[in-house]
């Protein structure tokens, strides 16, 4: 299920690449391309290159590479279906779904999208206006809260009354049960989700609103935090507050940091720190790593230690290993949360994020600072407490790292903790105690371990590369000789493949992994400077010389050696007459149709 086909194209013919990439950097033309500074990275002179023919853009700097829907991708941060959706309506395109009930799905989102939005408006100008409000408004400002930030977050005010927002918002009951609104009581009627409560709207990476976090006002009856519960926008194991503001900085900053609640996202925006996020009610999840590493590969922890202890340990391990990231945690200091540090020490909680330490090594920091290393006996229990910390890390190489700063510390002979590093290992674990990753929902359960994605080699500069360049730039003249058997290189074959099996290049970058893809749009951008003919010329005569030597070494083994005689001699020949400075058209066309004949034998 998706977008139709036909209407991706139609976004991607109707897209005018270079109007696009000018809303972020200024281009000007340089013969058939235009170039400028790359958005992606800082740089002072231009290596950032467009081809507006093919809708193509490539970096030679970074290496950025794509389409349309790709530039739109990384500079909005989107998934695929949320660009395409960004570019039709730039483009006045009504989309399609694969299937009518997608479509039927799409028309209710927007409803429910709508709906949100008219809610959190309400909300916000309740706590504005209302009377009723006045107690909230009192508690945001004793929280230290701003008219400014109050707006910036759409901060509001749900009633204590029953059903004051369903007969404001006059929506069908099917509809506010689907955006979480309301829901319909024992007495058959419908209800107002939230009641009493300051309201912090929920909003995904496109800036729309998915939910909301609900605090009680203090002195008053119910649990402290009532977030939205899981419907058809919001899922509290996906959703991230604050991911709209941070996902920029975190580009920027190459981090995101992850904190336990909306005060906190809060309260390091008024520190500085513009990229933190906070789960809704959850432990961290692959989904939400999954989200974030569109944005950076750090991940920055920034709640309770005790959380980062065995019951995530193996989460976190699985997480670096599966998705290739990077996970530290912040050490706060004690009995402080990043709200308060905010208020009271806006430089500590910088600090305390710029010291944020490996995953592992934080948990070492920690076991050691709980010992006594005065004694023997101190060090040799440090020691013991910290092997049992270090054996839980996957990598044997990461693992004997620690070991030897732990030989350092202790005073323990390096040999020997290896030995009982290896005892600690095979000793099976006892299960880790479950604790509480927010104020009052469970941990999920682990994710299972997957194996690392192999990615082929990067194509150097080559005949090869220059063959494929003349398949992107003049295909009608090389698709009749080039054949994917001829290439050694995998990504040069595999590009070639996807060409071959592609109706356009847009159409064959998508088809592609990624590291063949970029190599299909840097080329595309790349002027094709050497002749056709003498490229056609010594690619051939590369594949000649191994078609050579495939056949005089047959020529050795077979019963009838002299049946090769013919045609060896014949490719001999060829192959030198291409050695001449410039090769006939009609000896370069000869030789490559009959490499190809044989190699489709």
């Amino acid at each position: 299920m998706g977008i139709v086909d036909e209407d991706i194209a139609r976004v991607r013919e109707s897209t005018d690449l270079v109007a696009v990439v000018t809303g972020y950097t200024q281009l000007r033309k340089v013969g058939q391309r235009w170039t400028g500074l790359c958005p992606f990275h800082s740089e002072k002179s231009p290596s950032f290159s467009v081809n507006a023919a093919e809708g193509l853009y490539h970096c030679f700097g970074c290496k950025a590479s794509g389409d349309s829907i790709t530039f739109v991708r990384e500079m909005e941060h989107l998934d695929f279906p949320g660009a395409v959706e960004w570019l039709a309506a730039k483009a006045g395109i009504t989309l399609r779904y694969t299937e009518k009930n997608e479509s039927e799905g799409h028309r209710r989102q927007a409803r429910l999208f709508e709906l949100t939005e008219r809610a959190a408006d309400w909300y916000h100008d309740r706590l504005r206006t209302s009377p009723d409000a006045a107690a909230a408004r009192r508690y945001l400002r004793s929280r230290g809260f701003d008219a400014d930030e109050v707006a910036h977050y759409r901060i509001g005010w749900a009633p204590d009354d029953w059903d004051q927002l369903v007969r404001s918002l006059r929506a069908a009951q099917s509809d506010l049960e689907g955006a979480g609104l309301g829901f319909l009581n024992r007495r058959g009627r419908m209800q107002d989700f939230f009641r009493g409560r300051v309201l912090f709207p929920i909003l995904d990476e496109r800036s729309r609103v998915i939910g909301f976090g609900g605090r009680k006002l203090p002195d008053t009856d119910g649990p402290k935090y009532q977030n939205s519960r899981d419907n058809e926008l919001y899922n509290k194991s996906k959703a991230l507050y604050g991911i709209n503001w941070a996902k920029a900085d975190a580009v920027t900053h190459n981090e995101v940091v992850i904190c336990e609640g909306y005060t906190d996202v809060i309260g390091f925006a008024r520190a500085g720190i513009n990229q933190a996020v906070a789960t809704c009610g959850t432990a961290l999840t692959e989904d939400h790593v999954k989200l974030l590493k569109r944005f950076t590969r750090r991940l920055v922890l920034a709640y309770d230690a005790d959380e980062a202890g065995q019951s995530a340990a193996d989460r976190v391990y699985a997480w670096e290993k599966t998705h290739e990231i990077e996970v530290s945690v912040v050490a706060l200091p004690p009995g402080t949360d990043p709200d308060e540090l905010a208020r009271t020490d806006p430089a500590a909680l910088q600090a305390a994020v710029a010291g944020a330490r490996p995953f592992l090594a934080f948990r070492v920091d920690r076991a050691l600072s709980a010992a006594d290393l005065d004694g023997p006996e101190g060090r040799a229990r440090a020691a013991e407490s910290v092997l049992e910390v270090v054996a839980e890390h996957p990598d044997e190489l990461v693992r004997d790292q620690y070991v030897m700063q732990l030989a350092d510390t202790c005073r323990i002979d390096a040999a020997r903790l290896r030995d009982r590093l290896e005892v600690v290992r095979r000793t099976p674990r006892p299960p880790p105690e479950p604790t509480r990753r927010h104020r009052d929902d469970p941990l999920p359960e682990a994710p299972p371990d997957g194996p690392g994605v192999r990615r082929l080699p990067p194509l150097r500069d080559g005949v090869e590369q220059e063959a494929l360049r003349l398949a992107i730039h003049q295909p009608e003249l090389a698709a009749p000789f080039l054949d994917e058997a001829f290439f050694l290189h995998p990504t040069a074959r595999a590009a070639l493949e996807a060409l071959n099996e592609s109706d356009t290049l847009a159409e064959a970058i998508d088809r592609s992994p990624p590291e063949v893809g970029e190599v299909l749009a840097r080329l595309s951008v790349e002027t094709l400077e050497a002749d056709p003919t003498d490229v056609l010329a010594r690619f051939a005569s590369e594949v000649g010389r191994r078609t050579l030597s495939d056949l005089e070494a047959e020529a050795r083994v077979a019963e009838d050696p002299l049946a090769y005689a013919d045609v060896v001699a014949w490719l001999k020949v060829t192959l030198d007459h291409l050695r001449r400075p410039k090769a006939e058209v009609e000896t370069v066309t000869q030789l490559l149709a009959f490499l190809r004949d044989r190699h489709q034998q």
